[in-house]
């Protein structure tokens, strides 16, 4: 038996996927740092799919954490064939404010956990002819003045996802990089995004649509998948643009407030 395994399972885009995934079958482990909330949604999902749900709390923004949560899923004799990273979080404000080891815990969830996953899963993954799911953003496009550090994090993963696919692809394993714009989620109240401009101005879908768009992405192993039309619009026009006028274009958007 094999499970998909989910991380920032807890709340937003991974509390979504976990709920498509069992109604698509798939076994489960969950991952985040809240264990009620984890243990809530694992008896909501075995109840109503049939599926078997394993909840292995962890916080991944803790240096070498990534490294005992894969052997926590070793001793419980569990193998994956999905692997979806979606743990992760920002921070709004002046890079010269911020908390330095906030941005360290930042770039350990965001990155280092990521890549440490994936790495130590690739044995299973290669046997079972499995996917990873990236979570990323169309942040990772841009140069983000305020979420200097998001922004670069995001940056990393699209660029790690799409070489790891290459690499990975003829050993039938597919990674998909999914990059959603702002979404609906606990995700912007605790980067304390909720009014700015990215959320007041442009369309913002629920973490629903986005986890279902993620979910078709990663099971057609696209390598890239950008959710929303708007997004896709802007990511066009910004090709064409001056990055000097990008980085302003950003500022203006998460320096503003409703």
């Amino acid at each position: 038996m094999h499970h998909a395994l989910i991380t920032g399972a807890s709340s937003g885009i991974g509390l979504e996927l976990a709920h498509i995934m069992a109604r698509e079958g798939h076994h489960l482990i969950l991952s985040a740092r809240n264990v009620l909330a984890l243990e809530e949604l694992a008896s909501k999902l075995r109840e109503i799919h049939r599926v078997d749900v394993q909840v292995i709390p962890c916080d991944l923004s803790d240096s070498r954490s990534a490294f005992a949560f894969y052997q926590t899923v070793k001793e419980r004799n569990l193998s994956i064939d999905c692997l979806v990273n979606n743990a992760g979080f920002g921070l709004l404000g002046d890079f010269k404010d911020q908390d330095p080891d906030m941005l360290h815990r930042m770039i350990e969830l965001n990155c280092s956990s990521l890549m440490v996953l994936s790495r130590l899963f690739a044995d299973d993954l290669i046997t079972s002819k499995g996917r990873i799911l990236n979570i990323a953003s169309v942040a990772a496009f841009y140069s983000g003045p305020l979420m200097a550090v998001y922004y670069a994090t995001k940056a990393f993963v699209v660029s790690f996802s799409e070489a790891l696919n290459f690499e990975l692809q003829k050993h039938g394993v597919s990674v998909t990089a999914h990059c959603p714009g702002p979404t609906h989620s606990n995700f912007q109240e605790r980067a304390g995004m909720h009014n700015t401009s990215l959320f007041t101005l442009l369309p913002v879908p629920d973490s629903k649509t986005v986890a279902e768009h993620a979910y078709r992405a990663m099971m057609k192993r696209k390598s890239l998948a950008i959710h929303g039309i708007v997004n896709r619009m802007m990511l066009s026009f910004g090709a064409l643009s001056p990055r000097s006028l990008k980085v302003r274009m950003v500022h203006a958007f998460q320096s503003s407030k409703s």
